[in-house]
């Protein structure tokens, strides 16, 4: 017998319950477009709920203690927050984790050029996308440029009605036969995914003039030189706002969902908890993980070790050793996001252990590939608990896996943290189109996300 879905279960109750939070959801999506906008509006969040930035009480050298919640983050990209439980830290966190860059187009340090009466910013894509999926769309301009001088500039260019956009061309139907016929990996190269940013000459200029304009107009309204974006990072996503989806509003459809569906309702259920956890819990959001979670604000930085390292000394916890106790004895959900099963594309999954919209949270015993390759295989034992967790608390949960074997595959942070011992199982939230410039999710979903990460970090022992 098929199971009912969220909706067929819901009270009235938990309906509006359930608007209330794809309300925050999506101002999180639509504030959050880059791994800095989602820290700094995390931040936000969180001091609004009473946390402190864990920088300051090492500065002033305050100690914490039971009940104290703190935040820390790494140059706007990375981000940990912490809830200190009744038990000792060296008897191990909750931690839910998840990643907050997503696919997108990178403009490179050398960007800006003019050929045949237009003016180009050169660009780079940035993680795993279909390049075909991303021309002839409105695109926004986000990031920041650092001046010499120390100064950054915040950039935010095409997401006001009276923005410009920006776009990549594609060739006309009219004229790309020798192009349809090429492999969709091909279709659109890399470097034709360069920017459209503009075709009006500057007065009395010989050379370049529409780059000269441009530069002109960046200079007049932004207060950005040409050599400027050597020091740089400026991302395009698509100009779009999430949006409800369906004659229903069932669904959601938004950029980024990848991960920040698993990110912000992480997020939004640490935030929730009122009472004095009895483990610490924590909060874990990190950066390029569509990249290998390389780099000093990817989860293969020490930056999660240096925070823990650091709370557990204002903790008054000095044993060399209470690191890594504190970190093997953890449990943790490694939340990303699970291929939604699609009925026009059924042949790609196999239908038993498959996430389904609607369905609930989703537990992703192993990720990996064909044989499991890159996989963290999460014990049986772990899985028992969680399940004694999520029906305790009346949590709708499915497994799945990610489409058909020797299909694909894929992995998240798991494998990382599983390095210290800890209990880690892959989980998150299924979502349609994934890496495509909008994606589609279940507000039921969405919901019931916040309440099965809210029950984990209450109730797993």
């Amino acid at each position: 017998m098929e199971k009912k879905t969220l909706w067929e279960l819901y009270t009235p109750e938990q309906m509006e319950q359930m608007k209330q939070v794809n309300a925050t959801y999506k101002f999180c999506l639509d504030n959050g477009k880059t791994e800095r906008e989602c820290v700094r509006t995390s931040v936000a969040m969180a001091e609004k709920a009473g946390y402190i930035n864990l920088a300051d009480c090492i500065r002033s050298g305050r100690k914490l203690s039971t009940g104290d919640k703190v935040y820390a983050h790494y140059n706007e990209k990375s981000m940990v927050l912490y809830h200190i439980g009744k038990a000792p830290l060296e008897e191990g966190m909750n931690i839910l984790g998840a990643h907050i860059d997503s696919p997108r187009i990178d403009i490179k340090q050398n960007p800006l050029y003019e050929d045949s009466g237009f003016a180009y910013l050169d660009t780079h894509y940035y993680g795993g996308i279909k390049k075909y999926q991303w021309v002839t769309i409105p695109l926004a301009i986000h990031g920041v440029i650092a001046k010499k001088d120390g100064s950054v500039i915040d950039v935010v260019i095409g997401e006001k009605t009276e923005d410009p956009v920006f776009t990549v061309t594609d060739l006309l139907i009219h004229l790309a036969g020798d192009q349809m016929q090429k492999t969709a990996a091909t279709v659109v190269e890399g470097e034709k995914l360069d920017l459209l940013v503009g075709s009006i000459p500057l007065n009395d200029t010989e050379k370049d003039a529409v780059k000269e304009n441009v530069l002109k107009i960046l200079m007049d309204q932004y207060g950005i030189e040409e050599d400027d974006f050597l020091s740089a990072e400026l991302e395009l996503v698509p100009a779009e706002k999430a949006r409800d989806l369906g004659f229903d509003r069932s669904m959601l459809l938004a950029y980024g969902q990848d991960d920040r569906i698993c990110a912000f309702t992480s997020l939004m259920a640490m935030l929730e908890l009122e009472d004095v956890p009895e483990r610490t819990c924590c909060c874990l959001l990190v950066d390029k993980e569509e990249i290998g979670s390389v780099g000093a604000s990817g989860m293969q930085s020490a930056f999660f070790e240096n925070m823990t390292a650091e709370l557990l000394e204002l903790c008054g916890c000095t044993n060399p050793l209470a690191l890594r106790r504190t970190l093997q004895n953890s449990k943790m959900l490694s939340s990303d996001v699970s291929a939604g099963f699609d009925p026009l594309y059924g042949e790609a999954f196999e239908k038993k252990n498959a996430a389904f919209l609607g369905n609930g949270l989703v537990f992703n015993k192993f990720t990996g590939s064909r044989g499991k390759s890159g996989s963290n295989d999460a014990n049986a034992e772990y899985i028992a608990k969680l399940r004694k967790v999520m029906d305790d608390n009346g949590i709708r949960f499915q497994t799945a896996e990610l489409g058909r074997v020797d299909v694909g595959g894929g992995g998240t942070i798991a494998w990382i943290m599983a390095k210290f011992g800890m209990e880690v199982i892959d989980s998150g939230l299924a979502v349609l189109c994934m890496h495509a410039p909008m994606e589609v999710s279940s507000q039921a979903d969405i919901y019931e996300g916040v309440r099965g990460y809210k029950a984990f970090l209450k109730d797993m022992r």
